[in-house]
């Protein structure tokens, strides 16, 4: 029977399923957190199994970290050879992560010291090219100190990933949880966009009436930036340029912040006129009109009638093939309550007008799936004219999907252009 504690498993997502992750522990303050971290990693698939070395076990209890992975916690090397044990066979490990590590375990890595079992591990893990991240955490004068920077250059040099701590109050503190979830899903990620350069078009946005009100849409931008974190996951050297949206845009991609349909245009041409981006999926939620004048004071409440006349703003994706031929576009079209066939009819128009090379349709009007959701579906129409509904999941594992299929496509057009 399985361990309580691992109900847990893969109700955030699927990102880390069937990877089995070495948590190691080391004798910081920052120790408290690790339960915290290995349930991050669970939430999310993995299958965690913790390595403490004496100094985390004064800080917390074996216990607390077996009730946190539900798996046996190791506390000392013995004849079972745990360190080997994981990186070899049916037990080995996808990777090994120290959160938080001290500067003295960071030193003995560094200079091939196994006098602990998180040492040691790290030690057998490198010799068998399991990935390895690192997330320090001390006082700031130590993360300063030369011969601990030179150490964490050295780590570096062989491949390890380090996450620099947050400094702050005196302390360089350990990395967030988040960033050191993401730290992992990306070191386990594959990397079958490397190369590329993508822009995306994010979040909704904002066309000012006067100082204090404006006309926009409820558009959370979540879907843009699933996009941007997977695709930078997966390899990619991505560019969001985004609009006022509520989904704080992910630190692994490079964001240009706009408010305006007009600002986002200047940005979207910008960007392409160098040529340089290989793809770039248009999910925007760009709002269609703008008051034709923006008052420089505030309209005054007492008027019983206030009527605003409203004009167009610049469609965005009319312009991306005439700035950039080559890049391959992907555009999103939401409508609300219609029937599956016109929506895609309605999406295969736009398609053409556009000279997109894939489009992705959605019914903004269902519950559950529309603006602000953290799940979509989608239909997606592709070139020639075929569809593939993606159904109901993640805004994430929509994301997954939509660069895998967007991928083979560009693939298949390059391939077929030499």
């Amino acid at each position: 029977m399985a361990h309580p504690s691992k109900d847990i498993v893969g109700t955030d997502g699927s990102e880390l399923e069937r990877k089995r992750i070495v948590l190691g522990i080391t004798g910081s303050a920052s120790a408290y957190k690790a339960a915290d971290i290995a349930r991050a990693f669970m939430r999310h698939g993995a299958d965690v199994h913790a390595v403490m070395t004496q100094g985390a076990q004064e800080i917390i209890h074996p216990n607390l970290m077996e009730w946190a992975t539900g798996n046996p916690v190791v506390t000392k090397l013995t004849g079972k050879v745990e360190h080997v044990k994981f990186t070899t066979g049916q037990e080995k490990a996808d990777l090994v992560i120290i959160a938080p590590a001290t500067a003295n375990t960071i030193g003995k890595i560094a200079a091939g010291i196994d006098d602990t079992p998180v040492t040691s591990y790290v030690s057998s893990a490198l010799g068998a090219a399991i990935p390895i991240v690192i997330a320090p955490a001390m006082h700031d004068t130590m993360i300063k100190h030369p011969i601990i920077e030179g150490n964490i250059n050295q780590l570096r040099k062989v491949g390890v990933t380090v996450l620099l701590p947050t400094l702050m109050e005196g302390k360089a503190k350990l990395a967030d949880v988040e960033s050191i979830l993401e730290a992992v899903i990306m070191a386990l990620a594959k990397r079958d966009l490397e190369g590329l350069n993508v822009l995306i078009t994010g979040g909704p946005t904002v066309e000012p009436i006067d100082p204090v009100r404006a006309v926009t849409n409820r558009s959370s931008g979540k879907m843009a930036v699933a996009l941007a974190k997977v695709a930078a996951r997966r390899g990619a050297k991505v560019t969001l340029v985004y609009g006022p949206g509520s989904a704080p845009p992910p630190n692994s991609v490079r964001t240009v912040s706009v408010r305006t349909a007009e600002e986002m245009l200047r940005e979207v041409k910008r960007e392409l006129s160098g040529g340089g981006y290989h793809m770039m999926i248009a999910a925007a939620a760009v709002s269609d009109y703008r008051p034709k004048e923006v008052h420089t004071k505030k309209i005054s409440s007492r008027n019983p009638r206030l009527t605003i006349e409203l004009e167009r703003t610049p469609k965005i994706i009319d312009i991306v093939k005439n700035v950039s031929a080559k890049t391959f576009l992907v555009i999103f079209k939401a409508e609300h309550a219609i029937p599956p066939g016109e929506l895609v009819q309605r999406g295969r128009e736009r398609m053409q007008t556009v000279k997109a090379d894939m489009a992705v349709v959605n019914d903004v009007g269902r519950e559950g799936i529309g603006f602000g959701s953290d799940s979509n579906e989608v239909m997606v129409i592709h070139k020639d004219g075929t569809t593939k509904l993606l159904r109901s999941a993640t805004k994430l594992d929509i994301a997954e999907q939509l660069l895998t299929l967007a991928l083979h496509q560009f693939r298949g057009k390059r391939n077929r252009g030499r």
